[in-house]
């Protein structure tokens, strides 16, 4: 037998023994199926090696892959999105047929209460309004001379003049006259009305969104003329996930991006029921508009904010990992340059921020991974490049701790963890 078999064999075992890797013991490791990201450049610098005999794995880090918990606060949010419309559409329609004499609006216009829109032709309105008022001053005279012969009747019946019916013929008239009266002024009241609606007013503040007549044009009554809309105040009408359905109150404040411009509003009202095909609540929402400044049909998208929690312990959402059930939740928490795995109970989730609520498993002043790195067990050491001057400097919601300069941008507000670099 060749002699140089038993060296290739012993060389191919060492060799074998080098390439392994040990699992994590079992009281310490991370939960079954926990996620492992993608190698950056923050582990550009990992050395192989073994938790055992070798000695431990190191792993480099930016100082930016690492974050010192801090309390901080954070809000419990709902998110929604839609169109804006006008909080109030009008459509102004003709009272009375008859011929346009002017249209004093066109669309885009700014009208207010009050102000004149159009004007009908007029002339036989107004006259039988005249004709109306002369029948009352008609009536008014015949009510006088009534009066004038019951009082002259009572007192003649009185003498023994006249007879009692006569007398009553007298009262009779007196009656008679006060309902002419009554009947010519409602016939003035009538037609005062009819003249009043030869002049189109505007019942509300707003812009004139459409015209739909032109002077001099026949129009029928109860047509369309003007469309006025109140932009003032915008609504949104948005579906929000029955499970928030409990969050999501009137009056609560909500933040709005429209057009790039960032707006506020309050819940106005809240649907009592749940949509049984979406699974959804409707929640309206009005947003101050008085300068106009925001277009009714825009769409936004928005955050209603059910509550502000603070100081609390919060890390970034991709911080967190979860087992393959998908129920335990961990963090890879830094100790004495080593990694261990922290069981996390979580709170509120803040999606603007992208931070989450720590109710236990972390406590402040602890180190975690945030950023984007490879592979991590148990055990593995970590070293910060820069020195340890600078390594995990770097505060969780926005509070910084010291350190160099690249570890002074806060998690909250800088960027998302697990951006690949």
């Amino acid at each position: 037998m060749d002699s140089r078999i038993p060296t290739a064999l012993v060389a191919a075992f060492v060799l074998a023994a080098c390439n392994r890797t040990d699992s994590p013991p079992a009281a310490n490791a991370a939960p079954t199926g926990g996620a492992t990201k993608t190698a950056g450049a923050g582990n550009a610098g990992a050395t192989p090696g073994r938790a055992g005999g070798r000695g431990p794995t190191t792993l480099t880090l930016s100082a930016s892959d690492v974050s010192v918990v801090q309390p901080t606060t954070i809000e419990d949010v709902a998110s929604i999105s839609g169109d804006l419309h006008p909080i109030e559409t009008v459509v102004i329609r003709a009272r009375i047929e008859g011929d346009l004499e002017a249209v004093n609006v066109r669309e885009g216009q700014v009208v207010r209460t009050g102000q004149m829109l159009a004007r009908f032709d007029a002339n036989e309105q107004e006259s039988a309004l005249r004709s109306a008022e002369a029948d009352r001053v008609a009536a008014q005279s015949e009510l006088s001379t009534a009066q004038w012969n019951a009082e002259q009747s009572q007192q003649l019946f009185k003498a023994g003049a006249i007879s009692e019916q006569a007398n009553r013929t007298a009262q009779q008239a007196v009656a008679t006259a006060k309902a002419r009266l009554a009947a010519a002024d409602s016939r003035v009241r009538a037609t005062a009305s009819v003249v009043r609606d030869t002049r189109v007013i505007a019942p509300t503040n707003g812009v004139i969104s459409k015209r739909l007549i032109e002077n001099g044009e026949h129009v029928s009554r109860g047509a369309s003329m003007l469309e006025i809309v109140r932009n003032d105040v915008l609504e949104l009408v948005a579906a929000v996930p029955a499970r928030a359905a409990g969050l999501v109150r009137e009056g609560q404040s909500v933040r709005f991006i429209a057009d790039g411009r960032n707006f506020g509003g309050r819940v106005a009202r809240v649907s009592p029921t749940i949509d049984p095909t979406t699974r959804s609540i409707t929640v309206y929402v009005e947003v101050p508009n008085p300068s106009g400044a925001i277009r009714g049909g825009t769409f936004a998208t928005g955050q209603v904010v059910s509550r502000t929690v603070e100081n609390v312990l919060a890390i970034p959402r991709d911080a967190i990992h979860y087992s393959a059930d998908g129920v335990s939740q961990y963090a890879y928490r830094i100790v004495n340059d080593a990694i261990e795995y922290a069981t996390l109970k979580t709170g509120v989730t803040d999606d603007r921020l992208g931070l989450v609520e720590v109710l236990e498993g972390l406590k402040a002043g602890d180190r975690i991974i945030t950023g984007n790195v490879g592979n991590v067990g148990r055990g593995m050491r970590v070293a910060i490049a820069g020195g340890p001057d600078n390594g995990g400097r770097r505060g969780i919601g926005g509070e910084t701790s010291g350190g160099a300069a690249g570890g002074r941008r806060g998690s909250g507000g800088g960027r998302q963890s697990g951006t690949p670099r």
